[in-house]
């Protein structure tokens, strides 16, 4: 199905909708993304629900206000992998992200973490200081997997022998079912995120992986030494 013909399937469908399940609701959109899971085969990311950061007066309370999206892409790629009835699985994930919007406003408090993390991804991109471990306020994926905005997150925590080992070692890693090395720096410091290059299919952000050490007690009279790194990854 052609993008024009999806988004205005996916605009009729909402106009279906009540109008007290859309309050909070900025849009509904649909864009040309193809977001790949990132440890599942043949699984892709079909919609979101992206929350924007939320405040009002005092005397009410804070909103919360949210993007639904749709990625025409991921439904193409898996109506290439099966049969698929497009009308049916849009209005599924149109009700299924309408839900996690209504979710997130019965419990607004919990995007304070979330927002935190965007703003230290930001950081992070633009080579500044940020909180090392600030992916794992990110959306849970998988299990060691977080998403932040479009960019994923892979948690690796090593035991001080494995930290050691892992120094100048090709590192394997999982990306949608397919295995992967990178190459880690001969030297690693107590956290290193690594941006990994490479991975097929492109996952719509970045793919970072997080190689950090089980801290230990000598770690409360000091701070944690947190570097970035860039790797191109290579079919295992």
């Amino acid at each position: 199905m052609r993008r024009s013909d999806f988004e205005a399937m996916v605009r009729r469908m909402a106009d279906d909708l009540p109008a007290e399940f859309l309050a909070g609701v900025v849009t509904i959109e649909v864009t040309g993304k193809t977001v790949p899971h990132p440890v599942r085969a043949e699984v892709y990311t079909l919609g979101e629900c992206i929350p924007h950061a939320f405040g009002g007066p005092d005397d009410e309370g804070p909103t919360l206000r949210s993007t639904i999206q749709l990625h025409h892409g991921s439904f193409a790629e898996l109506s290439r992998l099966k049969d698929f009835d497009w009308r049916h699985e849009a209005w599924e994930t149109l009700t299924h992200e309408l839900r996690h919007h209504l979710e997130w406003r019965a419990r607004v408090p919990a995007l304070e973490a979330l927002d935190d993390a965007v703003e230290a991804n930001y950081a992070r991109m633009d080579g500044e200081e940020f909180p090392p471990l600030f992916h794992l306020d990110g959306e849970a994926v998988d299990e060691g997997v977080t998403k932040v905005e479009d960019d994923v997150f892979v948690d690796v925590l090593l035991s001080a022998r494995a930290w050691k080992g892992a120094a100048g070692a090709d590192w394997p890693f999982t990306w949608h079912g397919r295995r992967w090395t990178v190459r880690l720096p001969e030297r690693l410091p107590d956290v290193l995120h690594v941006a990994v290059r490479g991975v097929q299919p492109a996952p719509a952000g970045e793919l970072v992986l997080v190689i950090r050490r089980l801290p230990g007690a000598k770690d409360l009279l000091r701070r944690s030494v947190v570097e970035s790194a860039v790797a191109e990854a290579r079919p295992a």
